[in-house]
């Protein structure tokens, strides 16, 4: 049992994600506060169950949900409150509940919300036992049994965190304080911030606002205050301007966040503290010069991406997405757009502190269905409210510039239907969060007559799935829109489009990183078109796209043996099934060693690049113009294959493949030297299997064990096999292409975590993390 601890102000969130029991399955009286789990499994939340597995070929979600588990299943918590909140308002908070939850406190049911991705709260003063002797249970039923609900895996269960606040019945309330910055310029900048603060009083009582608002640095730069009267029950808007001299704008490169405290003060004593993070930047679509950020322009090189993280499922640790973005930020990625739901907020809160721009998505359905279970049979009650509750949740992040109400939409081909639901849908963001613009996915534009029949129009800015060219014409036609790719694929012609067109903002890459599930049929439970793979290595689409956005000199080279499949016109509405092939690898071990020619294909965005096979010189290549790889065609030779990249005669960059001998040892790497304990802290171990050069062995599968030993455990083993259905919660895995990856978490303080990986006949490899408090 957790005991809900000290009312002080710094205090009023307290976590609850530590101690739940669990039980997967359907139980009947479970939403009771007596009823006995002591024979439930214990964990702890962010949780998704689904993501243990197996594997099934009959799974009901199917191919869109990789096949993996769905179903009801229940958590319960024990936990008892101290009778100093007995005149406190307490809530409970969740950021996220996989799918059609329903929530009870001692018995008592709070409420139901059908859609997995929106946090939600509910009150639970009136039904808590205020005594630290006394028990209270909080019950939590999940339900993802009917399918198909979704085109892509879930997860299921409470995969975000949880916590309760205690708050004055005088307070801020939920998502209430909205922090604008109407006026930028290079000496100051007007900062507003709207309070909305609640009576919860029998009496109607005088509260002062007041905000304090620190620079990156910590140091105080602005105060100001309002007054009012708040009557009993009811609530108020308070508006505090300041102005900040000489700001510090947050931009890609240095993405300075500044922090307003808010104050509620009664009768002299503050009754409510929050603490709400922003930054100070100007973001701007014009129709003729595209995306412009503090006045300059900036191309959207984005990506879209799911919520869900390979092998962790849908409950993903802040340092997985770090990681995870980082990788995409070496490939010259800057923007993300939340495909097709709503993020966790910790999410967001990283690409604040990153510098990565967000395109805001809702919804991937309206009340036309993708899938038979899917959101359309909850739009029409549910999707104002889902909205509105995320737009008040995420309208202070710096990095989101963009909403989108949707992806796809297929209610569009009925004019009149799409445009009422559009109406309510631009209007509610636009009430909300007048400062960005909406924006939509727009699904075959020109089928629905979407450009010419006023629907486009109804946006702040057009937004176009894939069809590019019908976009850049659709402005032709009426140069005042502003425009922006929303879904693109790999095509180096649709990257030109957008390079080559001014006004045409940016585009986000189908897609950032290879995810589970929308497959095409069993035993593949990867839809694999991603930058990068589940285990985060690039793959030949993402050096090329590095090549092109990336200002950081690269080079890379590769083997073809095939040419690249063209991505449908409307991926997932394809007459011919896409299998996405691999053609190119980035290895110099072909099956045939006899005497052959290879084509090798180099990317990279040096002046020039010169290719040297066993120290011969094969030639230099300038750098295309129209962003072409640079290709070779090379007699076949066991040893040593260069590219060399320079600018102005100088080498820049350097790739080097090698003929591989036989397997014989593992090589271990991880992504970071240290560790915190916590759920949000884990590694990435990568095991290579090598011949005694050091040369990986592409076509090794040998089977992997990892070990770990000291203060940490192995939470999941993954690799970029699509075809695989060995269990992700396990200790072995078997490589693919020569490699996997393990995932650690600390589980103490302080020491040492070894983490041993190994395989029968060969050399095993051993990495070190240092675990600090700190």
């Amino acid at each position: 049992m957790c005991t809900a601890g000290q009312s002080e102000i710094e205090s009023r969130e307290i976590s609850m994600d530590a101690q739940w029991r669990f039980r997967c399955g359907d139980v009947s009286a479970a939403s009771r506060g007596e009823f006995d789990d002591r024979d439930w499994q214990t964990v702890d939340v962010p949780h998704d169950w689904a993501i243990s597995g197996p594997f099934a070929k009959d799974a009901p979600a199917s191919r869109e949900g990789a096949f993996l588990p769905s179903g009801v299943a229940w958590y319960r918590k024990h936990f008892s409150v101290s009778s100093d909140f007995v005149d406190k308002k307490v809530f409970i908070e969740f950021d996220g509940v996989m799918a059609n939850s329903d929530v009870w406190i001692n018995g008592h049911h709070l409420g139901h919300r059908p859609n997995g991705y929106v946090s939600f709260r509910y009150e639970l003063t009136d039904y808590l036992n205020f005594d630290a002797s006394g028990e209270n249970v909080i019950a939590v039923r999940s339900d993802t049994a009917k399918q198909v609900a979704s085109r892509w895996y879930t997860g299921s269960g409470i995969y975000r965190h949880v916590r309760m606040v205690v708050v004055d019945p005088v307070h801020v309330a939920y998502e209430g304080v909205y922090v604008t910055t109407p006026e930028i310029t290079s000496t100051h900048a007007k900062v507003d911030v709207e309070v909305r603060v609640e009576n919860r009083n029998d009496d109607k009582q005088d509260v002062k606002v007041s905000t304090t608002i620190a620079d990156p640095d910590g140091t105080v730069v602005a105060e100001g205050n309002a007054a009012s009267e708040v009557e009993s029950g009811a609530s108020r808007l308070f508006d505090v301007h300041s102005v900040i001299e000489n700001p510090v704008l947050w931009n890609l490169k240095s993405p300075k966040l500044y922090t307003v405290i808010t104050k509620v003060i009664v009768d002299g004593v503050t009754r409510d503290q929050v603490s709400t993070l922003f930054g100070i930047r100007r973001a701007e679509f014009r129709s003729d010069t595209g995306f412009l950020l503090n006045g300059v322009n900036v191309k959207i090189k984005g990506v879209c991406l799911h919520h869900c993280a390979g092998a962790l499922g849908a409950a993903v640790p802040v340092s997985a997405w770090e990681h995870r973005l980082s990788r995409l930020r070496e490939l010259g990625v800057n923007a993300v757009r939340t495909a097709h739901n709503p993020v966790a907020p910790e999410f967001l809160d990283l690409c604040d502190r990153m510098g990565v721009l967000v395109m805001d998505e809702f919804f991937d359905c309206w009340t036309i269905g993708k899938r038979r279970e899917d959101y359309h049979h909850h739009f029409r009650e549910w999707a104002h409210r889902d909205m509105a509750d995320t737009l008040l949740r995420d309208r202070n992040h710096p990095s989101v510039i963009l909403y989108s109400v949707g992806n796809e939409i297929h209610d569009t081909p009925r004019e009149e239907l799409a445009k009422s639901i559009l109406k309510d849908l631009v209007a509610i963001c636009h009430d909300i969060d007048p400062t960005r613009p909406v924006t939509q996915g727009l699904f075959r534009p020109n089928v629905s007559h979407d450009y010419d029949n006023g629907l486009a129009d109804m946006l702040d800015v057009i937004g176009t799935n894939y069809r590019d060219l019908e976009l850049l014409q659709a402005w032709r036609d009426q140069p005042g829109r502003k425009i922006i790719g929303t879904e693109q694929g790999h095509d180096r012609k649709i990257w030109l489009a957008c390079r080559d067109n001014a006004q045409h903002a940016g585009q986000f890459l189908w897609v950032g990183i290879d995810y589970l599930g929308e497959s095409w049929q069993w035993p593949v439970t990867t839809y694999n078109s991603g930058l990068l793979d589940r285990t985060l290595r690039p793959y030949a689409r993402g050096r090329e796209r590095q090549s092109w956005w990336s200002d950081t000199p690269m080079v890379r080279v590769f083997r073809r043996i095939a040419p690249t499949e063209e991505t449908p016109t409307d991926p997932g509405y394809e007459g011919i099934q896409w299998k996405r092939q691999q053609v190119l690898f980035d290895d110099w071990s072909p099956r045939a060693t006899d005497a052959h020619e290879e084509n090798v294909e180099v990317y990279s965005n040096c002046d020039e690049v010169e290719l040297v096979l066993n120290g011969r010189s094969l030639g230099v290549q300038a750098s295309p113009s129209d962003a072409s790889a640079r290709n070779w065609s090379v007699p076949f030779s066991v040893g040593r294959l260069i590219a060399i990249g320079r600018n102005d005669g100088v080498e820049v960059a350097r790739d080097e493949l090698a003929t591989a001998g036989e397997a014989a040892r593992i090589e271990v790497r991880v992504n970071r030297s240290t560790l915190t304990p916590g759920l949000d802290e884990v590694a990435y171990v990568e095991a290579t299997v090598t011949d005694t050069s050091g040369v990986r062995v592409p076509r090794s599968e040998s089977e992997i064990t990892f070990k770990v030993d000291g203060p940490g455990k192995l939470i999941a083993v993954d690799s970029a096999s699509i075809v695989s259905h060995e269990l992700f919660q396990a200790s072995r895995r078997r490589a693919f292409r020569g490699r996997c990856i393990g995932i650690v978490r600390a589980t103490d303080s302080k020491g040492v975590i070894s983490v041993t990986a190994s395989a029968e006949g060969l050399i095993p490899g051993v990495a070190k993390i240092d675990v600090s408090s700190e």
